[in-house]
């Protein structure tokens, strides 16, 4: 009875703290990243609708992939939701196989990242990365991506580097989410030959006409997967909010649709994501699961009242 008394002891206060441990400084508010990626952005508002409800304030940085998996490391930021796989493995070889940065669950599961096509170009006969070069002056021989530094990026650029599928005399033009499709968009009112970085989810998929080429499935595997990670010692040091990023969990339908509404309607991520989840109440339930309000109140209750 003497050594069991001090053991439920200490193990009493260590459940009594765990929460409070979200009380501290380091923990009322949660820094999140954003590439300038529209499905992180969805997630991340889902994930701010959800911490703000419990009264948690969120700081959401925008940053290259790079200075993401840079500022975990260091601790500058808290969570990331976008470690797209195998898109990022040279980041996760880096980063999180070695520890500096801790991989805290599975958000969303197959999903497509590689090269993409316009239907017209498709039908013209590119369905692979070997069938480029066979068009190359149509192309212009340039392959169109996203932002500098981001994962994709570098692969096409080791691609290229490499002279692989003979794209050695190819160009990369980097640019934003936003300009990429911007130029894809031009190219497609013209009938024009275009490449592009093309992912799922994502309203492209709903606005173009588009296919994914096959041949890449080296560099960007076929179906993925995209983890949410944190900082080193975050889930211990911030065991409520961590526990809520770890139940975190999507689908390609409900993000697809999340940023349709940002598309079409024009509404601002955060209003397509509120709506979204009181359209769909049900999710509240596996998200929530053993989480509290901050201050050690219901979460479901406070979250309703959010919304």
């Amino acid at each position: 009875m003497q050594k069991f008394f001090p053991t439920v002891l200490a193990l009493a206060l260590s459940l009594g703290t765990a929460h409070a441990a979200d009380s501290d400084a380091q923990c009322s508010t949660v820094k999140l990243a954003d590439p300038g990626w529209s499905d992180i952005a969805t997630t991340n508002a889902i994930a701010r609708l959800l911490l703000e409800s419990l009264g948690y304030q969120v700081k959401i940085d925008s940053l290259a992939v790079p200075i993401i998996y840079g500022g975990l490391k260091d601790g500058k930021v808290d969570a990331f939701l976008g470690n797209w796989m195998p898109a990022q493995q040279g980041f996760h070889d880096k980063f999180v196989a070695n520890g500096d940065v801790h991989r805290l669950a599975r958000n969303l599961e197959g999903t497509e990242f590689t090269l993409a096509v316009p239907d017209y170009v498709w039908n013209a006969g590119v369905k692979d990365f070997a069938d480029l070069q066979n068009h190359a002056d149509q192309f212009d021989k340039k392959l169109y991506g996203i932002g500098s530094g981001a994962p994709a990026n570098l692969s096409l650029k080791e691609i290229i580097a490499n002279n692989d599928f003979n794209l050695g005399q190819w160009k990369l033009i980097e640019s934003s989410e936003q300009a990429m499709l911007t130029q894809v968009d031009r190219a497609v009112k013209k009938q024009q030959f275009v490449t592009f970085l093309g992912w799922t989810p994502h309203p492209m998929n709903v606005k173009l006409k588009m296919h994914y080429l096959t041949g890449g499935e080296k560099w960007f595997g076929s179906k993925g997967e995209v983890f949410t990670l944190t900082r080193k010692g975050y889930p211990q040091a911030c065991p409520n909010a961590a526990k809520l990023l770890s139940n975190l969990a999507f689908t390609l339908d409900m993000e697809n649709t999340i940023m349709a509404e940002n598309v079409d309607k024009k509404l601002s991520f955060d209003d397509a994501a509120k709506a979204w989840v009181k359209a769909h109440p049900q999710v509240l339930q596996g998200w929530l699961a053993g989480v509290t309000s901050k201050t050690d109140g219901d979460a479901l209750a406070a979250v309703k009242a959010k919304l």
